[in-house]
């Protein structure tokens, strides 16, 4: 579940300040876990953390589903490069999040169509959900898409901290919602073998958005 090599990211436990960091795991023994030196991932910098802070820890596992548990600053290490020794209360304390498949959050975000085979005129346009597995968008009038169209999709995905994730995506119209009392017609679409890094980044956005809107008490 949880691997040499993985990139963990931690929270302080009682902070007022939204910040998180990024580290990789570079060793495990029993119940401590060995990372190398946080860095914030909205400053850049290296954070020390003192003996003794509590953290929240999370992770993406293979399964493609975000994992937490409590930890704990408990010491450090000087090796190859310097370490930081956190406690890890093993598997079945672990909580999940959610998987991706199931990670479907509401999102308004810009969005370009392009088409595969010329069939219509590239357009702009917003999204009304997303997820790993597809988002839904709003579609221009007087179009003539239908279920099975295959199209390319540029979006770019905000997160909290300032950071932005680059996404292109060969997917598919699953269905045409239609409009009614003067609404927009919208059109679901399936994303198409997806790289496993944007998985990971669509993943990670609708993660840090559930977050965002539960501190915001959403």
């Amino acid at each position: 579940m949880l691997n040499i090599g993985d990139t963990l990211y931690i929270e302080i436990k009682y902070s007022d300040e939204r910040e998180r960091f990024k580290c990789k795991l570079v060793d495990r023994k029993g119940n401590r876990v060995f990372i190398d030196y946080p860095v914030s991932e909205k400053t850049g910098k290296t954070a020390f953390f003192i003996d003794g802070t509590e953290i929240k820890v999370s992770f993406y596992a293979k399964d493609h589903a975000v994992y937490m548990f409590d930890s704990e600053i408990i010491g450090r290490k000087k090796d190859n490069i310097p370490m930081l020794i956190i406690s890890y209360p093993g598997k079945e304390k672990l909580v999940r999040i959610q998987r991706r498949e199931f990670v479907r959050i509401e999102a308004t975000l810009d969005i370009a169509i392009h088409p595969i085979r010329n069939d219509f005129k590239p357009f702009t346009t917003v999204t009304v959900d997303i997820s790993a597995g597809g988002t839904a968008i709003i579609l221009p009038p007087h179009h003539n898409f239908k279920p099975q169209t295959e199209l390319l999709c540029y979006l770019v995905l905000p997160l909290s901290n300032g950071e932005y994730f680059y996404i292109k995506a060969h997917s598919k119209i699953i269905r045409i919602i239609h409009g009614t009392m003067g609404s927009k017609d919208k059109a679901p679409l399936q994303f198409i073998d997806l790289k496993e890094t944007d998985i990971q980044h669509i993943t990670r956005f609708c993660f840090d958005r559930q977050l965002s809107e539960r501190k915001k008490g959403i």
